[in-house]
């Protein structure tokens, strides 16, 4: 066994760690749990009773491992990740007795994030930064970062956010009131509606409702409510977004804090500013979402990987 760090690792007296298998300072590794060699440990990771490491297995540090988790060849698991007791991982697609394959597709599993119990997660998918899936859910496709999921196959059933905001109309005036958002590049906006017996109506003013001159637009409509839209940041793009039917919820992201807005009528507008991570999801069968946006379309100006949007934050 090789250590790393000055903290010597503790291995219980029942544990089968073998030669050339790598643990970090500070891990605990507990009564018959067995790690293979070539396996590799971070630091303060905590490996429960009954864990079975194979030989090309990474974790990363301050991983916590339950009781009745087997990991094999192909699995990653980053800094900070929490896998629950009898969560199952599985690394080939179609396996037979004695067939081994030469190499296993990647099983990833991002930072912070977390695996109920009883969960199973099928070869070749991406559990995302703190994404969170719960107990006894059965992933089969790669998990958003943030999100939760649920269910056999699992759906995303919300995101891991603070307080989910919601406009409502003032009883006096008839107008929306839109709650504050923890952004300074994001705002919700009330929008004028004029109703009477020839049907509604509701309108934004650019540089007034809509805070920039419109070059472009596009709606989003016939999503299936399983789906995800989004996912996404732009370095430049500033967008408006109005649920003209329906409703729609939208996930937002600094890099610092997270919000959920519900957008559920044209009597209300969402502003999403240049270096927003945005993800829209839970959308009604009837939804009919517009967008505005403030250029063109540049594929250049989009930011579609999570760790890539957060460098650029950083940066």
């Amino acid at each position: 066994m090789n250590t790393t760090g000055d903290d010597p690792p503790f291995i219980h007296s029942q544990a089968i760690v073998e030669p050339e298998a790598q643990i970090g300072g500070g891990s605990r590794i507990w009564a018959f749990t067995h790690v293979l060699a070539g396996a590799k440990i971070g630091r303060d990771c905590n490996l429960c009773d009954h864990v079975f490491v194979e030989g090309r297995v990474t974790i990363g540090d301050r991983v916590t491992i339950k009781s009745g988790v087997y990991l094999w060849d192909g699995i990653r698991l980053d800094d900070d990740v929490f896998v629950g007791p009898n969560a199952t991982f599985a690394n080939d697609k179609f396996p037979r007795s004695g067939n081994r394959l030469e190499q296993y597709p990647a099983l990833l599993v991002r930072r912070g994030a977390s695996i109920g119990a009883n969960a199973t997660i099928l070869p070749g998918v991406t559990i995302g930064v703190g994404a969170m899936v719960g107990a006894g859910a059965v992933v089969t496709r790669d998990v958003p970062p943030n999100a939760l999921v649920v269910g056999n196959p699992a759906r995303i059933a919300g995101y891991v956010t603070g307080e989910r905001r919601v406009a409502r109309i003032d009883d006096w005036s008839n107008k929306a009131v839109c709650p504050a958002l923890p952004f300074t590049n994001a705002k919700l906006y009330p929008l004028r509606v004029v109703t009477d017996i020839r049907g509604s109506l509701a309108v934004g003013e650019c540089m007034q409702e809509i805070p920039f001159v419109p070059q472009r637009f596009f709606v989003v409509y016939d999503v299936p409510t399983k789906e995800t839209r989004g996912e996404h940041a732009h370095r430049e793009l500033q967008q408006f977004l109005v649920c003209l039917r329906g409703s729609c919820s939208v996930i937002l992201d600094d890099g610092a804090a997270r919000a959920e807005v519900a957008l559920d009528g044209p009597s209300v507008g969402l502003y999403i500013g240049p270096m927003i991570w945005s993800t829209q999801y839970n959308y009604s069968p009837d939804a009919v979402l517009l967008v505005v946006a403030s250029t063109h379309y540049d594929p250049d100006d989009y930011i579609r990987d999570y760790d890539s949007f957060l460098a650029a934050i950083r940066s």
